[in-house]
C-alpha cells in the first residue's frame, strides 16, 4: 500500500502516526509540510477528500489562530485557508492519504482506518 503523511517531526501524534504506517509495511511518502507546504488546491482536494472543512483542519491550538481571529465564529474558510498559505503551522497534523481516503490522524489510531 502507498501513503502519503503530512508530517511534522516535532509533533508527537505526527511521529506516531508515521510509526504506524512504517509498521504496517506501507510505502511511505514523508513530506514535511513546514519546508514543503501543500498548495491552496492540494489542501482544499486533501479535505474534500477526507470529509472536512478547512476549518477542521485548523490546528486551532496554534496561538497564531487566536491572534489571526481565525477561531471566532463565522470565520470563512477562505480565510482560513489564506492563512495556511502564508503560515503553514496553521495546517493541523498528521494529514495521511491512502487508496481508501484521507484522514486527519488525531489521535494516530485513525490511520488505521486508512489501512
Amino acid at each position: 500500500m502507498k501513503a502519503t503523511i503530512y508530517h511534522n517531526p516535532a509533533c508527537g501524534t505526527s511521529r506516531k502516526t508515521l510509526t504506524l504506517l512504517e509498521e504496517s509495511g506501507a510505502h511511505v511518502q514523508i513530506i514535511e509540510y513546514l519546508k514543503s507546504p501543500p498548495t491552496r488546491a492540494e489542501l482544499q482536494r486533501l479535505y474534500a477528500r477526507a470529509g472536512i472543512t478547512a476549518k477542521d483542519g485548523l490546528r486551532a491550538k496554534e496561538p497564531l489562530a487566536a491572534e489571526l481571529g481565525l477561531t471566532a465564529d463565522g470565520v470563512s474558510d477562505d480565510m482560513i485557508l489564506d492563512a495556511m498559505m502564508a503560515h503553514p503551522i496553521l495546517i493541523n497534523r498528521p494529514l495521511v492519504e491512502t487508496d481508501k481516503g484521507v484522514a486527519l490522524c488525531r489521535p494516530q489510531e485513525e490511520v488505521l482506518k486508512l489501512l
